[in-house]
């Protein structure tokens, strides 16, 4: 791979890695600061009635927590491994807003960030732009 690629390489993961902890973030602080709506989407999504509002601010304090660590490149394999599972959770569960594409367009959203963090996931020996984690290789 010539510099120039694995120059770009680098920049694009780190862009990637930034953006998506970014949405991530806006999702965990929803949890946090409006533990109503988080119970909500836990009850119409998940199917889990009664999550109690301290539940969803702690699950939304241990989200922001996975999502610092990896928006600074830590632990990448547990850390983007994490993202990736919770991202594609929801992601899969939301399937019945897929059947009616037109009436739940922003659900479609979801689907090339699900494939960033699988990008990520994959090359996260070579995301290590800015990231406290250190080079590390993945075999």
């Amino acid at each position: 791979m010539s510099d120039d690629t694995a120059r770009n390489l680098r920049i694009s993961l780190l862009l990637l890695r930034l953006t998506v902890a970014l949405v991530m973030m806006v999702w965990a602080f929803d949890k946090m600061l409006n533990p109503s709506h988080g119970a909500a989407v836990f009850e119409s999504f998940y199917g889990l009635s009664g999550v109690g509002e301290s539940i969803v601010r702690m699950l939304g304090a241990v989200q922001a927590v996975v999502v610092v660590a990896f928006a600074l490149g830590l632990a990448r394999t547990w850390t983007y491994g994490a993202m990736l599972v919770m991202h594609g959770l929801t992601t899969f569960v939301s399937f019945g807003a897929y059947l009616e594409p037109l009436k739940n367009i922003l659900f479609f959203a979801a689907w090339p960030m699900f494939a960033a963090l699988i990008a990520l996931f994959l090359l996260r020996g070579e995301d290590n732009l800015a990231s406290l984690g250190g080079r590390t290789s993945v075999q």
